[in-house]
């Protein structure tokens, strides 16, 4: 875990949150490795127009407004990207805002939409929001992923931010995130930086509590989303896989096209030993991402001491299979904690927000590292999802509040509770 880097955002995000955004921009501009430049001037983060730069980043602050702007097809250039927004839509009037923006970082732009749940300005920096980014499926785009997910529903509900990084068509024609590309795969290199970069400028933009920072996705986003936890373990607590592929499936086309088939073969899955607690959602039916991929992912997940499995039925009719992966505390522990020994669902605990985040003191003898629900009859589709998104099963277990349930009894731990 890189230490320094935990240390430097924990104190980006306190100085944003008093007011000290000249000391706030310096914090960032070390923590991303631009220990030499100059800070920025002074300035009022949340009304300019204008760029923050970082390192090598733009980060673009998102300004409400009165109209929709329509996305371009491309990214545009760097220099020439304006910070725009669109008001909630009709399904969230008043409730929150989903603004639009872009980011930068080496010569990589994308564009993203954050969702901002209502009241999070009066939040203090003892209570500061949790972040989920969702990275969508191929063809998808954030919109057609936060209707299809409700995650932004449940953001309102339960009081946290959720940032839709979007692909660009000239990026990949089908806007798939490159999971298959050898140079979109690791710590620092394509894609795998920037959806880092974005996250870690989201979180000091809007005093986000670094420790409970999350990555989902579905389909290409969810494979995209096991590379980046797994580059980024100091990032993330832990990770949502939906009908997605292990890291180390595939190097290239064909392997991807194989992988997707039938699993990842020859070892190829796998070979990156995870060590951020994962979630995973996956159809026994998926004709696109064959099932083999979803265990190859678990696989993969942090080694745990035992499991118990589980037999259900959703509201929606659709049988499924809970297996639960659980450690001891008293075995060796890596650099994520929990904050709730409760693996059920359970709908009237404290919401997302409100989980109190520490080390594991007083916890009991084990915890949850990894999920992995098999949804029997269900096919290349978010399970439970609603039907005005894409790729979306209603009939099955909701994949959206398992993951945020999951997701709330996983903490980055600092060094000192590793």
């Amino acid at each position: 875990m890189n230490d320094t880097l935990q240390t430097l955002m924990r104190e980006a995000t306190r100085l944003t949150q008093s007011g000290n955004l000249m000391e706030a921009t310096a914090a960032i501009q070390r923590a991303l490795g631009n220990t030499g430049a100059a800070p920025l001037p002074p300035s009022p983060i949340f009304s300019t127009p204008s760029p923050i730069i970082l390192d090598d980043c733009v980060f673009e602050v998102a300004q409400p407004e009165a109209q929709p702007k329509a996305h371009p097809t491309q990214a545009p250039r760097p220099e020439a990207v304006q910070p725009e927004a669109v008001r909630p839509d009709a399904n969230w009037p008043g409730r929150g805002e989903f603004t639009l923006g872009s980011h930068t970082h080496a010569s990589l732009t994308r564009r993203y939409k954050l969702f901002t749940p209502p009241g999070s300005a009066g939040h203090s920096a003892s209570k500061s929001l949790p972040l989920v980014v969702m990275l969508h499926g191929c063809t998808q785009n954030p919109d057609d992923f936060a209707a299809g997910t409700g995650m932004n529903q449940l953001a309102r509900e339960q009081g946290f931010y959720v940032l839709y990084p979007e692909q660009a068509a000239d990026a990949n024609p089908q806007r798939c995130w490159n999971w298959f590309k050898h140079n979109h795969q690791s710590r620092g290199r394509g894609e795998t930086a920037l959806l880092a970069s974005m996250t870690l400028a989201v979180i000091a933009q809007h005093g986000i509590d670094p420790r409970r920072v999350y990555i989902a996705g579905l389909s290409a986003g969810g494979a995209m989303a096991a590379i980046v936890a797994a580059a980024y373990p100091d990032v993330y607590a832990a990770v949502g896989v939906h009908s997605g592929l292990a890291v180390g499936a595939a190097s290239n086309v064909s392997e991807a096209l194989a992988a997707m088939r039938s699993g990842a073969t020859g070892g190829k899955a796998g070979r990156v030993t995870g060590t951020v607690p994962t979630i995973v959602f996956h159809g026994d039916q998926d004709a696109t991402v064959h099932s083999r991929n979803g265990e190859q992912v678990i696989a993969a997940a942090p080694d745990a001491s035992g499991k118990r499995v589980e037999q259900g039925t959703s509201s929606g009719g659709r049988r499924f299979t809970r297996t639960v992966h659980q450690r001891s505390h008293a075995a060796k522990s890596n650099i994520h904690g929990d904050t709730s020994s409760d693996t059920s669902s359970d709908s009237s605990r404290d919401t997302f927000s409100d989980i109190s985040c520490g080390t594991n003191a007083g916890q009991p003898a084990s915890r949850t590292v990894a999920e992995h629900w098999l949804v029997h009859g269900g096919g290349h589709a978010w399970s439970g999802g609603d039907p005005k998104g894409s790729y979306t099963d209603p009939k099955g277990p909701d994949a959206s509040r398992e993951m945020l349930r999951f997701f709330s009894e996983q903490v980055l731990l600092p060094s000192s509770t590793k």
